[in-house]
């Protein structure tokens, strides 16, 4: 990258994203405070309907073509954690949490995708997006508020574990699988094992519903406008709220499109996931707007 005809060197680059991390965490506090949002200038929501969201898709393929070598850089950790997982699974006993631990990746999907919005909203205005200038989420005036926003979603993925461990003791369980041949057959072939699939989809949709009520569009708003988390929450909660179809379909989408790209051994997720972060920031855009009527931008 140069700056004023200079090629900076990795070394020069990274001590500026080390300066920009620490002005972050310096911001952190007053950014987590920062919730005298008046009615006048609270975001507003606007209605969207279910033939929005191919759009939506649309923007975000777009995206990921214009960037893919990037994105595909950042989005590599998803399937390489969920082969971590998998062989945590198969190798310490954790096999009935497989499955937990890789549908409760979506939980955690929002806190991946904040470089992917970061990405997609400095293409928006123009400007460079590569996985290095997506690090400027780092410089968002809230970016305390999304760290702490990224923490609960991994207590709500945590919470979603121990109630999955806890589905299990009470059906299955408490003895662990003799092979996974007959784990598979226990959970497919037996009354206990159908009960576990029940309840578990079941708590799982409550888990999901609550990620995506507080999360679909927080975190963009997050880095689109210099807001708190209290604001950008109760922005989420009203965005579903007034949007119930549409945002119903959204997660529908998400829920399918993790399933299928996780199929693969997880490598699918390095389309799906990218796909999915670029559309989610031009589902923002759509459904979140300034006082004004304008479409929000930083």
């Amino acid at each position: 990258m140069a700056v004023g005809g200079h090629i900076r060197n990795p070394i020069e680059w990274s001590a500026d994203q080390l300066r920009a991390g620490n002005d972050a965490v310096n911001r952190a506090g007053s950014s987590l405070h920062h919730d005298d949002v008046d009615a006048a200038s609270e975001p507003r929501i606007r209605r969207i309907a279910v033939d929005d969201l191919r759009d939506v898709l649309r923007k975000g393929v777009e995206d990921f073509g214009a960037y893919r070598t990037d994105v595909i850089f950042i989005c590599l950790i998803y399937p390489l954690a969920g082969l971590v997982l998998a062989r945590l699974a198969f190798g310490y006993d954790f096999l009935p949490l497989i499955f937990p631990l890789a549908s409760g990746l979506a939980l955690v999907g929002p806190i991946a995708a904040i470089w992917l919005y970061e990405m997609s909203r400095r293409r928006e205005m123009g400007m460079e997006a590569s996985w290095a200038d997506a690090l400027g989420v780092l410089r968002a005036p809230a970016f305390g508020a999304i760290f702490v926003l990224g923490l609960m979603l991994a207590g709500i993925f945590g919470l979603w574990l121990i109630a999955a461990d806890a589905i299990y003791q009470v059906t299955l369980g408490p003895e662990q699988p003799a092979s996974i041949g007959a784990f598979f057959s226990d959970v497919l072939t037996t009354a206990p094992g159908w009960a576990m699939i029940v309840l578990g989809c079941g708590v799982g949709f409550l888990f999901a519903l609550v990620v995506l009520s507080i999360s679909v569009v927080s975190f963009p708003l997050l880095l689109d406008r210099d807001v708190g988390l209290q604001t950008a929450i109760t922005t989420s909660l009203r965005a579903v709220r007034e949007n119930p179809q549409p945002m119903a379909a959204w997660g529908m989408i998400v829920a399918v499109a993790l399933v299928l790209g996780s199929l693969p051994a997880f490598l699918g997720l390095i389309v799906i996931m990218p796909v999915l972060g670029h559309s989610t920031w031009h589902l923002y855009r759509k459904v979140v707007v300034r006082p004004g009527g304008e479409t929000s931008g930083r």
